[in-house]
């Protein structure tokens, strides 16, 4: 007697588990209006860019020993550095704004006790 096929549950659990299984021969890939739609719920925008070979060597080693794509982890590192650039900049211009409000305390400081010159009539 044979054993009847198991049913596994479709749901995202065990999708992501790889219960449904992860075997590349029976994937198909999406039509590109459905690639496009996904694209776009994502916010997500396909780019030109022209890297060394080198680099996107070492994206793919970093990104198979996270489990996960090299394109998605390039995105993870360009997310990173703009936020950290966008931090950086803003404690900049804080820092500049906070020297010229001294600055300009300094001056009013400075002219506190004289008065205003006023024009000959």
């Amino acid at each position: 007697m044979m054993n009847a096929p198991v049913k596994i549950e479709g749901s995202v659990e065990n999708w992501e588990s790889g219960a449904l299984g992860r075997d590349p021969a029976h994937a198909k890939r999406a039509p590109k209006e459905l690639e496009q739609q996904m694209d776009e719920a994502q916010g997500l925008q396909a780019i030109s860019i022209r890297l060394k070979k080198e680099l996107i060597e070492d994206f793919k080693f970093i990104a198979k020993q996270h489990g996960m794509g090299y394109q998605p982890l390039m995105r993870e590192a360009l997310r990173r550095f703009a936020e950290s650039e966008y931090k950086r900049i803003a404690v900049q211009l804080a820092n500049e704004k906070t020297a010229k409000e001294a600055a300009c305390q300094q001056v009013l400081a400075e002219h506190e006790g004289e008065a205003p010159m006023r024009a000959a009539a």
